[in-house]
Order: structure tokens, then sequence, then C-alpha cells
């Protein structure tokens, strides 16, 4: 059978998700978990962006080996020169320019004509390839742009030295039917088109990417970008998983091969849960926790008597595991790992003794340990974000009639120790207050949710924040049997993270040190 190749996007589109942005650990235990999963690219960043994300690329490209490795690159010789100095360690390096090609972005973006658009492409490419062989052209907005020159934009791009001809649908505009008829028609009308592999990139506005991969690759499609989880700007991307299984299970329809290793997607789209902070629906396609699920009585004497009455997949094909291990007080370090093993939750030993420890604490101060406990504790150890302050202690004051404050204390890693106390609406907010003054980071808070994850009134509770800072989104996420000390965690997450990453940054920017 062809094979279709798997792009994977989730380090670069996928971290414009607003808030889902990674440090470098994350982004490389991430590209780690996509390589065994098996795509074919991965999409490590785009370096000019910023030194985050060069030093991303950088350290990818030389620590992770099978797929090959892309850095996104404006069709602008720094960009590309940036790009590959990124990209330069990896055995198999891929630069990927792009350039919009729609009128609408001509006229108001780029503000050039077409033939001066002609002429970047071709430039752009051909500095490119006189640095990598292996180069990807997009033709950003594709889906709105004349057919007949995004043709020669096509054409031209090959001729430049493109061996993969990206058709973006950047904006979620297609429907299957035309999007399929346009990759129909460049395969028609451009003359050097077998030079290269066609690929596409469609993004969810109307909720259709999925369909409009498929109906690329009915057309002739033999690459597609992709995201675990669905993740990108605005509505998302393609999802990977949602993407590959469609075509595994209607084989009849899409008789292709991809590399992916399916029992892999559950684990990876856990982890992409856990450091991004963004929830995977209850109800997604694949990897959503009820996409196995069955509670009508109908479907339940269905199910037991034969499965593929109401499950056109086995959940084993895509990772889930149909087994379940109590784990309580007693349990020991073993019983603990197989646990985390299955479900996806990668640690090295010399961190394991410390999850073990926070294992037995939750223990203790549970009655009864569900696997939701479980689940709670490791997203917990994902979502925590390494910086500078650690919290120590937490006192609040509430009730009706009575001024609502919190007294905090945090520790700083030089092993200094900071108090403060506030007043606010409510011993949150003075909670929250209080952390503000001692790291001496102002934000400004857009949405603050507390919710319950397992059961019992000793019940773990999930606070999740979400800030803006300097006109940007950051959320944090932390779990407790104490909402107060699971809020104050949440919200140190966002400020070690603003401390670590966003604060040097823009102190490099500014030219100070």
């Amino acid at each position: 059978m062809e094979k279709v190749h798997i792009f994977d996007t989730t380090l670069r589109d996928g971290e414009q998700s607003p808030g889902a942005s990674m440090n470098l650990k994350e982004k490389r235990l991430i590209a780690h978990s996509l390589a065994d999963l098996g795509v074919d690219i991965i999409e490590a960043g785009f370096p000019i962006a910023s030194e985050g994300d060069f030093q991303a690329v950088k350290e990818i490209a030389e620590s992770v080996h099978g797929p090959a490795i892309a850095g996104l690159a404006r069709c602008h010789p720094a960009d590309i020169d940036r790009a590959f100095a990124a990209l330069s360690p990896a055995k198999r390096p891929r630069l990927h320019v792009f350039l919009a090609t729609s009128p609408i972005h001509r006229t108001y973006k780029l503000k050039m004509g077409k033939e001066e658009v002609l002429d970047r492409i071709g430039e752009g490419v051909l500095r490119a390839r006189s640095l990598c062989e292996n180069i990807e052209f997009s033709a950003e907005d594709a889906s709105r742009t004349e057919w007949e020159f995004l043709a020669k934009a096509v054409e031209t791009a090959i001729d430049a030295g493109a061996t993969t001809i990206n058709v973006p649908d950047t904006v979620g505009f297609a429907l299957p039917e035309s999007f399929g008829n346009l990759i129909s028609y460049l395969k028609t009308n451009v003359p050097n088109i077998e030079k290269a592999v066609l690929s596409v990139h469609c993004h969810n506005d109307l909720g259709l990417a999925v369909a409009n991969s498929l109906a690329a690759i009915q057309a002739g499609v033999r690459q597609v970008e992709c995201t675990i989880n669905g993740l990108g700007e605005r509505a998302g991307n393609c999802s990977l998983e949602e993407l590959v299984m469609a075509m595994r299970t209607r084989k009849d329809a899409y008789p292709f091969e991809t590399n992916v290793d399916t029992t892999h997607l559950v684990p990876t789209s856990r982890l992409v849960s856990r450091v991004t902070g963004m929830h995977v629906q209850r109800n997604k396609a694949i990897v959503g926790e009820n996409a196995f699920a069955h509670e009508a009585g109908i479907h339940q004497h269905g199910v037991l008597e034969h499965a593929m009455t109401y499950e056109i997949m086995r959940p084993e094909d895509v990772g889930f595991n149909g087994n379940k291990m109590v784990l309580g007080k007693h349990s020991g370090r073993h019983a603990l790992k197989d646990w985390m093993r299955q479900n996806g939750y990668p640690i090295k030993d010399d961190d394991f003794e410390q999850v073990f420890k926070e294992f037995k604490n939750l223990a203790d101060r549970k009655k009864d340990i569900f696997e939701d406990d479980l689940i709670a504790l490791m997203e917990g150890e994902f979502s925590h974000k390494e910086g500078p302050w650690e919290l120590e202690s937490i006192q609040t004051s509430a009730g009706l009639g009575h001024v609502q404050m919190a007294t905090v204390s945090l520790k700083h890693r030089d092993g200094s120790m900071y108090s403060e106390a506030a007043c606010g609406s409510g011993p949150v907010e003075a909670l929250l207050k209080a952390i503000e003054r001692i790291v001496g980071i102002t934000v400004r808070l857009k949405h603050f949710e507390l919710q319950s994850v397992t059961r019992g009134k000793d019940a773990q509770g999930e606070a999740q924040i979400q800030v803006e800072f300097e006109g940007r989104k950051f959320s944090g996420r932390a779990f407790s049997t104490d909402i107060f000390e699971a809020s104050a965690n949440a919200y140190l997450n966002i400020m070690n993270y603003l401390a670590e990453r966003e604060l040097p940054q823009r102190d490099v920017a500014a030219g100070r040190s």
C-alpha cells in the first residue's frame, strides 16, 4: 500500500494555542513521545520567533532520532539562516519555508503584487535549498488563493528546489469536496508536480479539518500536517489521532499505510494534555474518556454480546487499558510504577521517589484511592512548572461579616523565606494577591475554576487559572484535597513560568541582562 506521511506540528502550531506554551523540558519530552508514536516529521518550532524556540529546535534536533526534524521560516534570508542553524545537528533536517498567496494576504499583509510574491517564493526556496536538501514550501492561505496563481506559485517553488509542497487551509475556510478538487487541479495543472510530495495543513474553524484532510488524501495528497488533540491556532488543527484512526478503520476508502503505532495515541494525548494544561473533552473522538464508554442499557448489552455492535475500534488499539489496578496506602513501588507505565506517565527513576512519597501522603489523607485520584496526582506532577518559588504555607480567614484575608509564605530557591498578607473579596482573591506581592509580578486574572476530580467528601480538587500578562494568556493548574493549596499552586505555576521564561526573554529583547 501507498504511504501517507504524518507531519506533526504540535510543538509549533499546537503551542500557538492561547495558554499552551511549553518550556524546553516539556517540548523535549513531547518530541521523544512523538518519535515513539512513529510520526514521520516533527516540526519543532519557529526558530527566529524567540531564543527559547531556537534552543528548543536545536535540542530536539540533537536528541530526537527517527523522524525528520523541521523548523519553520518565512521566505526571508534571516529566518531561513536562523532555522537552519537550529536544525543543523539533526540527522534528517527539513527547512519549512512559507509565504502567503491569497489576494487578501497579498493586499493587506504583504502589500505585494503577484510577480513580487512569485519572486520571493523562488528566492526563499532557492536559499533554503542551498543549505538543506529537504525543503518544504507552504502557500499560506492556499484555499483562498486563485487556483491558477496557486498553481504558478507551486510550480515556482518546485523549480527552485522544494521537495514537499504544502497546501494549507489556513483559516479553515475549505469544504471537503472543493478542497479535494483543488488538489486534483494542482496535480493536473502544475507541470512539475511529480517532483514533490503534496501535503495539506487544515485548520478546524468550521470543524472540517479532518474531513478536508481525508478528502485531500483521496485526491492524491501523501503528507498531512496535524497535531495531537487537534491543538493549534483558534479552533485548532487536524487531529492526528482522528486522521490516523479514520484511515486505519476505513481502509476500504483509504487503502494507505502510516508509520504510526496507534497503541501510543492515548498516552501521547494524555502527555500533551498534561504539559499544556488543555483538557481533552470527555467525548473527544479516539482519545476522550467517553470514547469507549457505554452507559445505556441497550448499548451495554450489545457490547457484552459482541463488542463490534457499538465499537468500530478496539480500545486497546489506541492505547486504552481495560484493566484497572486498585492502589492504596499498602501498595508498593512496583505496583505504582506498573500503573504509571500502563497509563502513559513517563518518569525518570530519580524522580520516582518524590512521586511515590506524594502518593503515600495522598493515601494517608484519603480513605479511598480511586483511579481519578492517581490521574490527578500525576497530572499535578506534570503541570508543575519549575521556577524560583515554592509554596511553604497558607493561612486563610473567611466568613460572613468578617474580613477575607490570606497569609502566604513562599520559599525562594536561594533558601530565603518571604511572607505576605492581603485582603480580598474572598479568601482565594486574597491568596492570589499575597502571592503577587511576594513574587513581584502583576497579571490580570481572566479565568478561575475549581472542580472536584474524584469522589467522596475527601475528594481532590483541581484549580484551573488563566491570566493575561503583557497581552498574552498563560494557564496554570494544580490538584489537592485542599482547594486553597490547589489555587495557590496553580497561580504559582504561572508565576514560575513567567519568572523563568517570559521575563528573561523580555529583558534580552530590551537589551537588559
